[in-house]
């Protein structure tokens, strides 16, 4: 370990949007860290090489991860397993696995299955944009964001520590969390979410032939923001609902059963219905501000965070 830094080398497995920010966040907070990285695309590689999101990007799994004190796998969720396996007898002993899976069940299930005797705290970090790719990376991706780290039972406390005082170095709030109900709570704030906003651009695209275009010409700000959502990582976001998909399911059915409560109330003119159910998701709005996690000037800052 460098200058109170919790782990002397770092590897980072996938070098997209989240790997990329790690390395970027890393160097910028704990400049003392050597962090070595890979990513099975060689051009991503080439890539992550120019924006030196790491200090050395690697041609093979083996020497990025061989001299790690921490790996931390960016990878899509259903990957992670298959990584994992081709890590095997080549960490060191006391090497800590990590990740950055939205899925915290099934990553911790995949990668115990493949490296049964490594210490494993599995993170997520609760940060990340529409783009993707070693270009889309950024030093303060996780800066005020929260971190949910859960760790299955029976992990050392100091490997915990470890990966916590990482996350707190690179400005994120940290969480302990079970992982089924990490699982539970990101079906409610972000995998049903992203369901929907797919839905509804897919529908839009659908009608976009008898419109004749003016569902984009006339997109008003809901829409813009759900094709903002639908722009992600396809790939990534497929693993998601497949690896969490019990705790979607459950959600979605919740969802459901509210949406047609809606639509009953609609149906009937019911506007107090109506009018209650817009003012309490309305508070929620604002809870959401007032934990620093949006802004709220208009179209959300987001012209400042582009200049």
């Amino acid at each position: 370990m460098n200058d109170g830094a919790p782990f002397g080398t770092i590897a980072i497995v996938g070098l997209g949007l989240i790997g990329g920010s790690i390395g970027l966040a890393v160097q910028q907070a704990l400049p003392a860290v050597r962090l070595t990285g890979f990513d099975a695309d060689p051009d991503v590689r080439c890539r992550a090489q120019t924006r030196t999101l790491v200090h050395q990007v690697t041609g093979t799994l083996e020497l990025a991860i061989r001299d790690a004190d921490l790996v931390i796998l960016c990878v899509p969720v259903r990957a992670m397993g298959d990584i994992a396996a081709q890590m095997a007898g080549v960490l060191k002993p006391e090497a800590i696995i990590s990740d950055a899976g939205s899925s915290k069940a099934f990553v911790a299930d995949a990668i115990r299955a493949a490296l049964p005797h490594q210490p494993l705290v599995p993170a997520h970090p609760v940060a990340g944009t529409e783009r993707s790719g070693p270009e889309a990376g950024f030093a303060g991706l996780f800066r005020n964001r929260w971190c949910i780290i859960t760790p299955p039972d029976g992990t050392d406390p100091e490997h915990v520590s470890a990966v916590s005082a990482l996350w707190h170095a690179l400005g994120a709030r940290v969480e302990i969390m079970d992982a089924a109900h990490h699982d539970l709570v990101l079906a409610v704030t972000s995998h049903v979410p992203h369901l929907i906003a797919y839905t509804i651009v897919g529908t839009a695209s659908d009608l976009e032939e008898v419109t004749r275009n003016e569902v984009i010409t006339y997109s008003a700000g809901g829409f813009r923001d759900f094709t903002r959502i639908a722009a992600s990582d396809p790939t990534m976001w497929r693993d998601v609902f497949l690896s969490n998909k019990h705790a979607v399911l459950d959600i979605l059915q919740r969802f459901s059963e509210d949406l047609t409560a809606l639509q009953r109330a609609i149906r009937w003119d019911d506007g107090d219905a109506l009018h209650a159910h817009f003012a309490k998701t309305r508070g929620i709005r604002r809870s959401i501000i007032d934990e620093g996690q949006d802004d709220a000037r208009p179209d959300f800052g987001r012209a400042d965070h582009s200049a």
